[in-house]
């Protein structure tokens, strides 16, 4: 954060070079490493030399989950993912006793998780398995983009990017590099269009909750093979989504047009009141405003662990490079339709022996609240996958510095993509001992079904919450 005493000159100086410094892309000598040394999405190919069955080694990158991985019980779009690493066992436990060995490989939200719950949160530690794939068009518009893809808006937009990763060799200052792996994530490869069946619910603290179900349907408009750079029209994605139940709730619905530079245009977003039958804007979802279903325990620029404009913090990197550390990965039980929703949820957390955390590097990013913005979260530092640009842990600061929340990315990849994503996500309160869990759907015939035609573009136009709500 830039000190007051910085004079005119020179904070005019430095906003000249952020808002020019997004045209120096990589070479073309650059970007033919990915692929090669480097992993299509970036990350170095090689393993860290150390065995893997330690728990401890991180093996080279291979290509991930190819169709040739998929366990023979898969059939079907939108099955519930048979676990190819289903024979893989536990090869130790991080507990709250034993967490200081392992102290520099943990994110701090995670060693605050095994303090608050000493007894019972524990992280199972597998080998690591860079399962992160996705199809071949995407890998050459991640190395198109290498040389192309430019921060705009000092930062708070990115020009000319399609359908890949818009930086997969991040470059340029310090600051440049955070923002660059900041919307990595936030342009992340998930997938055309998505359709899902799942609940969310807000667990209190003696482990009761209330389900709220709701069909999602995400057309990522940036990823179509049938367009191109020049289509683009500043569309990231655009979101749909009907409440199913409870009966109080059902038919309302919320529809958002998801903006590339929310400071030119933006996020669009619109509301369906079941009950009064009206369709109104909803220019407040964004940022730290509170999420109703989450019963105050998500903000709206939390969900997906970050989404929306960058524009109210100072980022940096926290290390120059990706470093190593436990995260959730491969969680493929968490889906498992035999696991119920009370095996999963329990007092404080979800079930630790449903969880799988392995090795691997991850880039660690830090936002810092700019003087005179608002949020109700002063710092934030996220812990953002090095192989598939997924963040699997984010820590959340208030003003006073001190950590309050801390959210939790299940991260899977759906093979018949294929595409990193997640089973879970969850959002912690360590004050209040309550959270918040997304994308439950174990109970549900199908999940996240990615086999359905692209839509028109009218079916995500605000008339067609009223059509489809009534």
């Amino acid at each position: 954060m830039l000190k007051k005493i910085v004079g005119i000159g020179t904070a005019a100086a430095l906003a000249l070079a952020m808002s020019t410094a997004g045209h120096a892309k990589v070479s073309a000598a650059e970007a033919d490493k990915l692929g090669k040394s480097l992993t299509p999405f970036g990350a170095v190919k090689e393993g860290n030399g150390k065995d893997p069955a330690t728990g401890m080694g991180i093996p080279a990158w291979n290509g991930g989950i190819t169709r040739e991985d998929i366990p023979k019980s898969y059939t079907a779009a939108g099955q519930h993912h048979p676990d190819p690493y289903a024979n893989d066992k536990i090869l130790f436990t991080i507990t709250a006793q034993n967490m200081g060995q392992y102290a520099e490989k943990l994110p701090e939200g995670i060693k605050a998780m095994l303090k608050t719950y000493p007894e019972t949160f524990k992280l199972n530690v597998y080998r690591s398995r860079r399962s992160a794939s996705a199809p071949d068009f995407v890998y050459e518009n991640l190395k198109a983009n290498a040389t192309r893809t430019e921060l705009a808006d000092n930062g708070n937009g990115v020009a000319k990017v399609f359908g890949g990763n818009p930086f997969p060799i991040p470059h340029g200052t310090n600051e440049e590099k955070a923002m660059q792996v900041i919307w990595n994530h936030v342009l992340r490869w998930r997938g055309v269009y998505v359709v899902r069946r799942a609940s969310e619910v807000a667990v209190q603290r003696n482990g009761a909750y209330s389900l709220v179900t709701s069909q999602q349907e995400v057309y990522f408009r940036m990823y179509d093979p049938d367009l191109s750079l020049k289509d683009m029209e500043n569309i990231i994605f655009y979101y749909l989504s009907f409440v199913k139940a409870p009966a109080r709730l059902a038919g309302g619905a919320v529809l958002v047009h998801e903006t590339i530079n929310q400071k030119e245009l933006p996020r669009q977003a619109w509301g369906y009141n079941a009950g009064q039958r009206r369709v109104r804007r909803a220019p407040n979802l964004a940022y730290d405003t509170p999420i109703a279903a989450a019963d105050g325990l998500r903000t709206a620029d939390d969900t997906d662990m970050y989404n929306g404009a960058p524009d109210r913090y100072n980022w940096s990197l926290v290390h120059p490079e990706p470093v190593e550390m436990f995260i959730p990965y491969n969680n493929f039980k968490l889906d498992a339709p035999d696991i119920s929703y009370d095996d999963i949820l329990e007092e404080g957390h979800i079930n630790s022996d449903y969880q799988r955390w392995e090795l691997h590097r991850v880039w660690v990013v830090e936002g810092n609240l700019k003087e005179g913005e608002r949020h109700i979260y002063q710092r934030r530092v996220f812990y953002i996958d090095a192989d598939s640009w997924q963040m699997a842990v984010a820590d959340q600061y208030d003003r006073r510095g001190d950590l309050w929340r801390v959210s939790i990315a299940y991260i899977k990849n759906y093979y018949e993509v294929p595409t990193v994503w997640t089973a879970l996500d969850t959002f912690h309160d360590l004050r209040a001992k309550r959270y918040h869990v997304q994308q439950l759907d174990n109970e549900e015939p199908t999940i996240l079904d990615f086999s359905q035609p692209v839509p028109g573009e009218r079916y995500f136009h605000p008339a067609a919450l009223r059509r489809r709500g009534n």
